[in-house]
């Protein structure tokens, strides 16, 4: 493999040479194309070292080696002509006859030195030690490159000003990037460059300008690039969730390819082997040469729930997704196995598995075929996709024939969107999302997981304890994932008795989206939740008196629960008291439809419930909009899977700095309002609002999440 990889390594003459850098006449949008050329097939830069600024740098620090550029992630054809474009500049900002601003007086930190622009320049994306500026300040990122979430991108900017990237990436824009990039602090831009403060500002393209149109209903996290999840209301209102809804996660922009018939011959699937040969796939190959199969998954982020974590234990990086960073497809495709087999992939019989060993333990192997496996758990499937991303999964899972691991083109029964992978992505069952590779064009089976930032330091998880910088080599990367449940929609009160309920009979709607309970008399339904005659512990001096008692209150709850892995969820717990009393709630059995089911439990289970709300007295009351002060309780849900799995109680017990596998009870609170009645006084008394949920619970709360973060920002 080593091999293999030294022998792609070209000059980088050879480099510009192949990618046939266009003259500085050419337009800079002719030039430049973002994410249609695959990753692989981008040789790796040998860095050359550029003759050193004046003043000179302090000492840098030790530089890694860099993962390879990527034609979408580095763009070499846009790189190339974005040099040329700033060559351009930079001629008409030197000359002799426009001299820069005098100097003024310079009050910054004395300490650190000051680097003129067209020293910074040397030090673009093709010099051993890239250096970006961002307002005034220069900063040496050699060593960030490697560790960079996007990857090579961030060289695009090497050389000159991250802000005019940053401007376009907007998610960059937060207090942790800030604190990241501050590390690698090495100067100052010299201000005999600055105007007001700050070097001239630089016009670049924007990438995702070529994005695709999403539907309006879609809650939007950042939009470039474009993170959404569906509203609480279109989530899980069927069984699959709509292509038009489903949620969005990129990291970059969405990769411009061919469309319709240039699809099926145009783009090609590479597929490379431990030996090192290489089969080529189109998609009329895979369609026409193997068996399609369907099956029925959800693809959830392991970020999902992520401002639950932020509302109940502490600050998070990352996107703050509610309850909606997760949605359910059948997917068409291939299965994977098939085509590493077709390719020339061997995994040795049981017979050779459980041979002798030598005395050192090692396996008494004389294969010397490097495309036959004799140990499958110590080699891995790399995916590399079009606009740089990269992830890996380990190769026995996908070798399981009850793995159903797909090469997908057909997404609820349409061609994939471009949002979610066209022409080709990875489906993953029961594993984090972030294995599911969009826009797959190269598969490698390698002794090693793939080498992204990814893969390698971002999506894993850590004890409370490890705080914000932890040892991300210990750690393995999420694969198979937990047990979880949301509520997703709560009717209270009136809105239950008016019908506004789907499933119930007589809803409005219709029972649009499956039939749950069927024909439920509200009057009839059972009072065994949500309040206790006899209190099941000691009752404080502060809940004096705040015991429940029953009312006919009506309360009807939706949502949906999953368990990564394919166990199928047993049970759903649903209380109406914050946890100290429950009841089960109907699961919706949605395989009553022509959905593929696959091999196991890889669908979500929705669920549904209907019960009486307590009527809660001298509860402690909590401050609301406009200073009225209301009484609450707390809806909660738990799910259990057949394994007997089930979600821990605290989101302070799992905490970790970026918010992962936030799976702890969902909790939604719901409140009572007084109503003053006419001026007689009719009608006065006091009922339940019905829930607008907006994320992990009301609308409300959205609010509460952003306060939460700019506190903890501020300490």
């Amino acid at each position: 493999m080593a091999a293999f990889r030294a022998s792609t390594r070209l000059s980088l003459e050879t480099i510009l040479s192949r990618t046939r850098c266009p003259t500085p006449n050419h337009s800079l949008r002719q030039s430049r194309n973002f994410g249609t050329l695959p990753a692989s097939r981008t040789p790796r830069r040998a860095f050359h070292t550029p003759p050193k600024a004046k003043p000179p740098p302090p000492k840098p620090k030790t530089a890694r080696v860099a993962a390879p550029l990527t034609a979408a992630g580095a763009g070499l054809l846009g790189l190339c002509t974005l040099s040329l474009w700033r060559t351009e500049t930079n001629k008409s900002q030197s000359h002799p006859s426009n001299p820069p601003p005098p100097a003024t007086t310079d009050t910054r930190d004395p300490s650190l030195p000051r680097f003129r622009l067209h020293d910074i320049r040397l030090h673009d994306a093709a010099s051993g030690e890239p250096w970006v500026t961002h307002e005034d300040k220069v900063y040496n990122i050699t060593d960030w490159v490697a560790a960079h979430p996007g990857g090579d991108v961030i060289l695009r900017a090497a050389g000159g000003s991250v802000d005019p990237y940053w401007d376009i990436f907007t998610i960059h824009k937060s207090p942790h990037v800030y604190e990241i990039l501050g590390q690698y602090l090495i100067g100052f831009v010299d201000a005999a460059d600055l105007v007001d403060g700050r070097p001239a500002r630089e016009e670049v393209e924007d990438p995702f300008e070529d994005d695709p149109v999403r539907d309006p209903r879609l809650i939007t996290h950042t939009a470039k690039p474009r993170n959404a999840e569906p509203p609480n209301e279109e989530l899980d209102r069927g069984f699959l969730t709509e292509n038009e809804v489903f949620y969005v996660r990129n990291h970059m922009w969405v990769p411009k390819v061919a469309e319709g018939e240039e699809a099926e011959e145009g783009h090609v699937l590479t597929v490379e082997l431990p030996g090192g040969e290489t089969a080529e796939y189109t998609l009329r190959d895979l369609r026409t040469r193997f068996k399609v199969h369907r099956v029925t998954a959800v693809l959830q982020c392991s970020g999902n729930r992520r401002n639950d974590m932020t509302r109940h234990a502490g600050k998070t990086n990352g996107l703050q997704w509610g309850v909606g960073a997760i949605s359910n497809a059948e997917w068409e495709g291939v299965r994977l196995a098939d085509v590493l087999a077709d390719a020339g992939l061997r995994v040795a019989g049981p017979a050779v598995l459980t041979r002798a060993t030598t005395e050192d333990g090692a396996a008494d192997d004389d294969n010397d075929d490097p495309n036959t496996i004799t140990d499958p758990s110590a080699h891995h499937v790399q995916f590399s996709g079009l606009e740089a991303y990269g992830a890996s999964i380990p190769l026995p899972t996908a070798l399981d024939p009850r793995g159903d691991v797909l090469l997908a083109f057909g997404m609820n029964g349409k061609p994939l969107p471009r949002d979610h992978g066209f022409p080709l992505r990875s489906v993953i069952p029961g594993h984090v999302a972030a294995r599911s590779v969009k826009w797959l064009s190269k598969i490698v089976v390698a002794d090693e997981e793939s080498p992204s930032q990814w893969q390698r330091r971002d999506y894993k998880s850590f004890g409370p304890n490890e705080g914000a910088n932890p040892d991300w080599e210990k750690a393995k990367a999420i694969q198979e994932m937990p047990v979880t449940s949301a509520i997703t929609r709560v009717w209270v009160g009136d809105g239950v008795r008016r019908g506004e309920v789907p499933w119930l009979n007589g809803g409005k709607q219709g029972g649009r989206g499956g039939e749950g309970k069927g024909v439920v008399d509200i009057a009839a339904v059972e009072q065994k939740v949500g309040f206790t005659s006899k209190p099941t512990r000691p009752v404080t001096s502060e809940e004096e008196g705040s015991t429940a008692t029953a009312t006919t209150s009506p309360v009807a709850l939706q949502g949906y629960a999953y368990s990564g892995g394919g166990r199928e969820i047993s049970r759903v717990d649903v209380s109406l008291d914050g946890g100290r009393t429950w009841d089960q709630a109907d699961l919706v059995d949605d395989w009553n439809q022509t959905h593929a089911k696959g091999s196991k439990h890889w669908a979500w289970k929705r669920w549904r419930y209907v019960g009486q709300l307590p009527e809660l007295h001298s509860l402690p009351v909590s401050p609301d909009r406009g200073n009225e002060k209301k009484h609450c309780t707390e809806l909660v849900v738990k799910a259990t899977d057949d394994a007997y799995n089930t979600q821990p109680g605290d989101h302070k017990a799992i905490y970790n700095v970026r918010g992962n596998l936030a799976t702890a009870w969902h909790r939604v609170k719901v409140c009572q309002r007084c109503v003053r009645g006419d001026e007689d006084g009719r009608g006065k008394g006091v009922s339940w609002e019905t829930a607008q949920t907006y994320g992990c619970g009301f609308e409300r709360e959205a609010g509460e999440v952003r306060e939460h973060m700019i506190k903890s920002d501020a300490k």
